[in-house]
């Protein structure tokens, strides 16, 4: 019993949303029991607005850069409730001064992820600073009251996220690295799926799924980058963060091992479907996804890594491939080199997994450089914001869309004068999202939410009519928002909505509150929604043009970057790694593109079928270029040097101009009897040449047999799209 107790109370304390929690928890119950102690409950309200606004704020990073960061934070929300409190009175001044201070903040947010968090915050706070002083009726007697309170509660949240840094310095480190290897995990099962040996296996639809989990690992691996990089910037980075860096390094590599392909698996399964070899190779690299996600199972929980290696399976694999070479077939012997060298790809992904069970025993990177993409100084943060006061800017247009909806929303409720009208303007603020798709999800989950909390709090409000047992239900329903408003947003709208009728029941009367709070938020998210489909939209097909060509220009440096290390030998610099993770991270934009395509209105969707095949293509692509980095190795001097020098020049200059092509709306040529040419020459193997030659030569036929349909792809995308350049301008 005590050993499962144990285990129960690890694999709480492993989940981030479990401390994340914990944290809320004694936040709102300890702002709760001081409102309860002093007597003064009304006090509860800003009380918990402030501590809600801080923990918006709340970004990563060690406890003194959250401890800067928080005194920042305050320093804004003292200077924004203070210029509320002041301009409450002035209607007009108000609707100006807010809809100025959202178009700011909103650009400011451009800077980065830190910026953006603070803003946001920011501007919540100036809403929850009109909602505290339209429900005491706007008076203007205790003019630092409501600042103060604001205040108050977001030092006591800040104070405690600095204090749990401190104490828990590696603990987000770990859930972010976890949460790497079981992504990584369900990638290399997604992948393992593609070498069943079916005639009428559906390729493309599995291709499809393995691309978008692979935009999944690209985001995790991104977050545990930035995370990592927060423990680095100190002078000492700590034994443990370098171990943490080891196993993110590890990551990267199994990530670049997974993604590659060596052959067509369609011709693979065709050519052996009567050998169980292809059954191996997907059984095997299935049982490593398996431990990928045990590795970051242990990682979360903080136990050893016990890898079970799959020596057997490697073993059986070999002689499924010992008896293939016996037969002696010709029409094999190509496939079979492509075979092995795969084999020989899941042989050292056996052992990166094996070096992850002790990586501290691993020797250093050559170059564990990572890549800080956060402003340096003020000129690198003034340079961004610059090139954000532009029309054309995504982040330009969703500032005037959320000042424009706001400044309509606060003319709106001195219009018809509703109930607690202060709520349409943060109804607004929280739907209002950048593109039209996350608007119209964030729309629905918001009403749905919010009429699920209203009939929850007027059934707790009447079944459980004592103050106190209402107060710990806020506090509940508090934790509840929080563990929740990133991936069920509609339960978390729902614990906000309680929180609100609860809180207010404790100072006046909570069921008052039920019908105002559902109308503004209808009227809430119907501006958002104008806004959004109006006011410079954002359609995302209208951009799918700049993301193909994006994804193509990434590709193309990678190969680049490859081609280099078989010269130099392999060498993870950062140089390499950078153009390893633009090209796998303009994947994942790609990916994300097409699925907010899939929620905007018909017409704006009609390119979403032809831009999937393309995501399809490209991922195909980027696997053969993965195949060709997981192989890097210096190579002697060999007759077919020249041919290979000559085919990266002619395929990276193609996928460039193809690029070029689609930025700027120019036809592209469907056929190119140089890209015909090259294939067929790289195809042209000579038995004499090494595997090392022999391996380049095919990868890089394999890519170039990809240009083709690349190019009818993007013809036909050009075709549907005869508008184009109204579209661009517009």
């Amino acid at each position: 019993m005590p050993s499962s107790l144990d285990f129960t109370l690890r694999s709480l304390w492993a989940r981030e949303k479990f401390t994340y929690g914990i944290r809320v928890f004694i936040a709102l119950a300890g702002s709760m029991a001081l409102c309860w102690y002093l007597d003064k409950i009304a006090l509860v309200i800003p009380l918990f607005l402030g501590c809600i606004a801080s923990a918006l704020a709340e970004s990563d990073d060690h406890w003194r850069g959250r401890l800067q960061a928080l005194l920042v934070t305050l320093l804004c929300f003292a200077a924004t409730a203070t210029a509320v409190q002041l301009l409450f009175p002035y209607p007009w001044l108000f609707g100006i001064g807010l809809a100025l201070a959202a178009f700011a903040m909103t650009l400011l947010g451009g800077i980065g992820e830190r910026y953006a968090a603070v803003a946001s915050a920011t501007l919540i706070l100036a809403i929850y600073t009109a909602i505290g002083l339209e429900h005491r009726g706007g008076g203007m007697g205790s003019f630092w009251q409501e600042p103060l309170l604001l205040i108050a509660g977001a030092a006591w949240y800040g104070l405690l996220g600095v204090i749990w840094s401190a104490l828990f310095s590696q603990q987000p480190v770990q859930q972010a690295l976890a949460r790497v290897f079981i992504e990584l995990g369900a990638f290399l099962r997604l992948k393992a799926a593609l070498f069943e040996p079916l005639r009428q296996l559906d390729v493309e639809a599995r291709r499809l799924a393995v691309a978008k989990q692979n935009g999944q690992v690209v985001n995790a691996l991104n977050q545990a980058k930035d995370i990592i990089l927060n423990r680095m910037s100190r002078k000492r980075s700590g034994q443990k963060t370098n171990r943490y860096l080891k196993l993110y390094f590890i990551a990267q590599d199994i990530h670049e091992r997974a993604s590659s392909s060596h052959h067509p698996y369609n011709a693979l399964a065709e050519a052996f479907f009567h050998s169980d070899v292809m059954f191996r190779c997907g059984r095997l690299l299935s049982q490593q996804g398996k431990a990928c996600q045990a590795l970051g199972t242990a990682i979360r929980m903080r136990q050893p890594f016990d890898y079970n290696d799959n020596s057997q399976a490697m073993a059986d694999l070999n002689a499924s491939m010992a008896y293939l070479r016996e037969q002696n077939n010709p029409a094999w012997r190509r496939l079979l080199r492509s075979l092995a060298a795969l084999a020989g790809n899941l042989a050292t992904l056996e052992r990166k997994l094996t070096s992850a069970s002790n990586p501290d025993a691993l020797a250093d990177e050559q170059d564990s450089t990572l890549l800080d993409r956060s402003p340096q100084n003020l000129k690198d943060a003034f340079e961004r914001l610059r090139q954000h006061v532009s029309p054309t800017s995504l982040v330009f247009r969703h500032a005037l869309r959320l000042s424009v909806a706001l400044a309509a929303g606060y003319g709106l409720l001195h219009w018809v004068h509703p109930q607690q009208g202060y709520w349409i303007l943060l109804t607004t603020l929280f739907v209002c999202r950048p593109s039209y798709g996350a608007t119209r999800l964030r729309l629905v989950q918001r009403v749905s939410g919010t009429l699920l909390g209203l009939v929850a709090g007027w059934a707790l409000i009447s079944l459980f009519p004592d103050p106190l047992l209402q107060s710990l239900f806020a506090v509940v329903a508090g934790v509840a928002f929080f563990t929740n408003r990133v991936d069920r947003y509609t339960l978390a709208t729902s614990a906000m909505t309680l929180v609100v009728v609860l809180c207010f029941n404790q100072v006046s009367d909570g069921y008052a509150v039920i019908w105002p709070r559902l109308v503004d938020t209808v009227l809430g998210t119907v501006i958002a929604g104008l806004a959004v489909f109006f006011i410079l939209p954002d359609w995302q097909g209208r951009k799918l043009n700049q993301v193909l060509a994006s994804t193509l220009s990434s590709n193309s440096r990678y190969l680049l970057q490859i081609m280099q290390q078989y010269t130099s030998g392999k060498r993870d610099d950062l140089s390499y790694r950078l153009a390893r993770r633009n090209a796998h991270n303009a994947d994942a934009a790609l990916s994300t593109t097409l699925s907010n395509m899939l929620m905007e209105p018909g017409h704006f969707r009609k390119d979403a079928e032809t831009g999937f095949r393309f995501l399809v293509l490209s991922h195909t692509l980027l696997s053969y270029l993965s195949a060709l980095g997981a192989h890097r190795v210096s190579l002697a001097d060999d007759a077919s040097d020249a041919l290979h020098d000559r085919a990266v020049a002619h395929i990276s200059a193609a996928l460039e101009s193809i690029a070029s092509s689609l930025r700027d709306n120019q036809p592209v040529a469907v056929y190119s009897e140089a890209d015909q040419a090259l294939a067929e020459e790289l195809e042209q193997l000579p038995e004499e040449i090494d595997e090392g030659h022999r391996l380049v030569q095919v990868q890089l036929g394999l890519i170039c047999r990809q240009l083709a349909p690349l190019r009818t792809l993007v013809a036909h995308l050009q075709k549907q799209q005869p508008e184009a350049v109204v579209a661009k301008a517009a």
